[in-house]
């Protein structure tokens, strides 16, 4: 179980919600500077994942878009929620409410890629299967994970349904019917923003892995930069801001993916606010 190293274990104090129980700890001590909060820095970072979703999910509200964006994105806040109490607690239920909710999300990309007939009601019968399905599967992981407490188990599965998408994405934009009906400007975009998310997150999981090898190292600069500027040092932290922004970047570039088979491409463009992109309805946009 990777954790904070023996350097500094006087860093490393029981807290509130007492011994760890959960699967994973980090390299970060664990209740330095409260003891309600675990992990500080690896918990507040969770909160620019919350922000995103909270930004995301207010756009699909104001522009009238299908609730199984708005879906997504409570799912996107959801996994922040989770994340956090699971850095601040360290209990390995908590732990489920982070992961559990990550193989949600990712099952639901899987539904909405794979739903390319039109309109956004659950009416056929392949498109009620699809979504009973991943529902089973869901349930599955939910009972054979509380079972099988193996952190690699769920990265795995995590991992699966991410290519998934990515897969489908790119068979829908290169090799399908719908896909040559899409313009090569929007495939672009529609590339450019499922593939910079795709990046960040690798980015990130690169820094997370970082974090665990040379762990020891980063302790004793920490110690030696000290507090509030050792928290630039926290790996994990990044990896919540990283995926945090590529979880938005990922889910924008399938909403354009969709939009476009589903309905008609020109309904729609791209609007930015706070920096971040976000679909937006070209009425709309003319009404304003």
């Amino acid at each position: 179980m990777p954790g904070f190293s023996t350097i500094a274990p006087w860093l490393n104090k029981t807290g509130y919600y007492g011994p760890v129980t959960s699967t994973l700890d980090w390299c970060e001590a664990n209740y330095q500077f409260s003891p309600y909060i675990a992990e500080m820095a690896n918990s507040l970072s969770n909160l620019y994942t919350i922000v995103v979703s909270v930004i995301g999910y207010l756009s699909v509200v104001k522009q009238g878009l299908p609730k199984r964006y708005i879906l997504g994105y409570l799912g996107i806040g959801l996994v922040g929620i989770g994340s956090f109490l699971f850095h601040a607690t360290l209990l390995y239920e908590a732990q489920l409410a982070d992961e559990l909710p990550m193989i949600y999300v990712g099952s639901m990309s899987v539904f909405i890629t794979f739903d390319d007939e039109p309109g956004f009601g659950i009416k056929s019968l392949r498109t009620k299967l699809l979504l009973g399905f991943l529902l089973l599967f869901d349930a599955f992981f939910t009972w054979s994970y509380y079972l099988y407490r193996n952190p690699i188990y769920h990265q795995v599965v995590f991992a699966i349904f991410i290519l998934i998408t990515a897969g489908r994405i790119t068979y829908i934009l290169k090799w399908s019917e719908a896909g040559e009906r899409i313009p090569t400007d929007i495939k672009h975009t529609i590339g450019k923003f499922f593939g910079t998310g795709a990046l960040l997150f690798a980015f990130g999981f690169l820094i997370w892995n970082l974090d665990n090898i040379f762990c020891d190292f980063l302790i004793t600069q920490k110690l030696s930069l000290g507090w509030p500027s050792a928290f630039l040092l926290e790996g994990h932290s990044w990896w919540h801001i990283l995926t945090g922004l590529g979880t938005y970047y990922m889910f924008v570039g399938i909403q354009c993916d969709t939009l476009c088979v589903k309905d008609d491409y020109s309904n729609y463009t791209i609007g930015w606010d706070l920096g971040l992109p976000y679909i937006e309805r070209v009425y709309l946009k003319r009404k304003n």
